[in-house]
């Protein structure tokens, strides 16, 4: 749980700037804060007010009034400080410096908020670090870090006694006092973000049951060529067996060619063995009759086989006879 241990203030309202600050302690879990009229009791919550928020009092002319008036203590610029020493949420110690700068001109005075400062604790090296930030990013900041929101601290928990009379306020202010307290408007914005996140997700589910529709169609369809497919490749393995059939069928029939070319082959040379033959037998015939005209009568009438034959070698040898002494003679 988040509390406040110790507030410094130095330059604000009655409290001057050429002292030393004024440090007020708090005791946990409740401090009582008690004095006589204008010694700085609400000053206190002010800047208490002003070191967690951010806001100035009500009613201060932009922050004028609220640092120490440089016509007191007779200088043209006046420097003021808070400092408030507080534990977050997770009891971790932080410090936060405020600081503002009032300056006075011929006719007017300037108010500005200077950069603050958060300080805490590493606690990986114990070492104190120090970083400045704007005054809008410590605003949104310690509000986090102490776990409570901006309007309570402002209208609940340092609410200024001037404006302690908000719950008797008209409707219109009251409901937007509240409305910051419960955060209601971001309530509203979440429950419009939802209305406009449900009207986006029933669009996105009508644009998917359209899309399903189309993908069951897609699916159907996908079935069907699926089963035709599934159809077309068992016909392509029926003839894929009837192509290795006709296969082995042409291989078996190429045999039989293959046997058949050479008996073609077989029955070729023989015939023109025949054909060879048929000429040496009419050359004999023809050799035959010639001698049968040089013998002149038909001897073979009133001869045997035998005797044919033995004339016939007879003859032979005496052709032979004949042409070896037509050699010699030659020679």
């Amino acid at each position: 749980m988040a509390s406040i241990s110790k507030l410094s203030i130095r330059g604000v309202r009655s409290f001057s700037p050429n002292d030393e600050e004024q440090v007020i302690g708090f005791c946990f879990p409740l401090t009582i804060i008690v004095g006589a009229n204008g010694c700085g009791k609400t000053t206190i919550i002010e800047s208490l007010k002003y070191a967690v928020t951010g806001s100035l009092p009500p009613g201060n002319k932009s922050g004028q009034s609220f640092v120490h008036d440089p016509n007191a203590v007779g200088q043209s610029n006046v420097k003021a400080s808070i400092k408030l020493r507080f534990n977050n949420r997770g009891n971790n110690s932080m410090v936060v410096i405020r600081s503002m700068e009032l300056t006075q001109k011929k006719t007017t005075m300037t108010f500005k908020q200077l950069d603050g400062i958060l300080r805490t604790v590493d606690p990986t090296t114990g070492q104190r670090v120090s970083l400045s930030h704007k005054c809008t990013e410590l605003d949104r900041q310690i509000p986090n870090l102490m776990g409570v929101s901006k309007p309570i601290l402002e209208h609940v928990v340092f609410c200024h006694q001037e404006d302690s009379s908000w719950p008797l306020q008209e409707g219109a202010v009251l409901k937007k006092r509240f409305d910051d307290i419960f955060d209601s408007t971001k309530y509203a914005k979440a429950l419009e973000a939802i209305k406009a996140s449900r009207k986006d997700y029933a669009s996105q589910v009508k644009d998917l049951k359209a899309e399903l529709e189309g993908l069951k169609s897609h699916k159907h369809a996908a079935n069907g060529f699926r089963n035709e497919l599934e159809k077309c490749q068992d016909e392509i393995s029926g003839v894929d067996d009837q192509i290795n059939e006709c296969v082995e069928i042409i291989a078996e029939e190429d045999a039989i060619i293959a046997e058949k070319r050479k008996i073609l082959l077989d029955i070729q040379a023989f015939e023109a063995k025949l054909d060879d033959k048929s000429f040496e037998l009419s050359r004999e015939d023809a050799v035959l009759e010639k001698q049968k005209e040089l013998l002149g009568d038909d001897v073979m009438e009133d001869k045997t086989t035998d005797e044919l034959k033995e004339m016939l070698r007879d003859l032979d040898d005496k052709q032979g006879y004949q042409s070896a002494r037509a050699l010699q003679e030659k020679e």
